[in-house]
């Protein structure tokens, strides 16, 4: 009867195991990161849920940090603006950031997949809760898309839950 409590008790933590640590890429240029990016496809969050479209980043360099903003078309056509700025985790390659748009609150922000030309990337955070696929222009080669969805799938996030964001027309 002790065995059969203690299984009781212990099976529902078997499958509470940590995920296994998220690898980065080795190391990001980050002048050669900055600039705009277009948000193509998202995990769905709470803090982009009034987002519709043409969601879109920047970042630039500011002295120690990464100054961003993120914009974004709501459901009445308004644009939608947030800044902030991101450090870079120390002995990551600047792989990994933190960023922040409600000080002291931060988030990770880590490079997960990169192109050799800095065109196209996969980011998230290490919880798997967060990820989102970026483009330096609107519309992506639908093969780059899904090699950016497959190696979020390979490193555990959900490749079923990513939703695309459309991209309507340009926030400048």
């Amino acid at each position: 009867m002790r065995h059969l409590l203690t299984a009781l008790f212990v099976a529902p933590l078997l499958g509470c195991a940590a995920p296994a640590p998220l690898p980065t890429v080795p190391a990001v240029d980050l002048a050669r990161y900055a600039g705009a990016w277009y948000e193509i496809a998202l995990l769905p969050n709470r803090f982009q849920r009034q987002c519709v479209a043409d969601t879109q980043a920047r970042y630039r360099p500011d002295g120690e940090r990464v100054a961003v903003e993120n914009r974004c078309r709501t459901a009445d056509g308004s644009v939608d603006s947030i800044r902030g700025h991101a450090k870079v985790v120390e002995g990551s390659g600047n792989a990994k950031l933190r960023v922040t748009f409600f000080w002291p609150l931060y988030g990770d922000y880590w490079v997960l997949a990169l192109d050799a030309d800095y065109r196209q990337v996969l980011v998230g955070a290490p919880n798997r809760q967060y990820a989102w696929v970026l483009s330096r222009t609107p519309q992506m080669d639908e093969a780059a898309l899904q090699a950016l969805l497959d190696r979020a799938a390979a490193l555990g996030f959900d490749k079923a839950a990513f939703q695309r964001t459309p991209q309507t027309q340009p926030l400048d």
